[in-house]
């Protein structure tokens, strides 16, 4: 699914949302939860999961091409956690 099958599913759930608002809506949604992963928060949706933020240690890695050593600096990277119940959800259609 992409946003903008997110936006036509929120408009076609909700009549009284115009495309133009559900997008405005998605948009909204999506950037607070990245300016809240940006600030180092965690982002929990009970029932769905949590977004955090992870930090890769810094290490030393090889070039494929030429096979020198590379050192690769420290990075912080989103995580996502399922919740149980999207856990559940995703393990039964499976079994379908």
């Amino acid at each position: 699914m992409t946003r903008s099958d997110l936006v036509e599913e929120l408009a076609a759930r909700f009549a009284q949302l115009t495309h133009r608002d559900a997008e405005q809506a998605v948009k909204t949604i999506l950037d607070a939860m990245s300016d809240a992963l940006v600030r180092g928060h965690r982002i929990e949706i009970r029932g769905f999961g949590s977004f955090s933020v992870s930090r890769r240690p810094p290490r030393i890695g090889r070039n494929p091409r030429s096979g020198e050593s590379v050192q690769i600096p420290e990075k912080r990277v989103p995580h996502f956690k399922p919740g149980k119940a999207l856990r559940e959800a995703v393990d039964r259609s499976s079994e379908a």
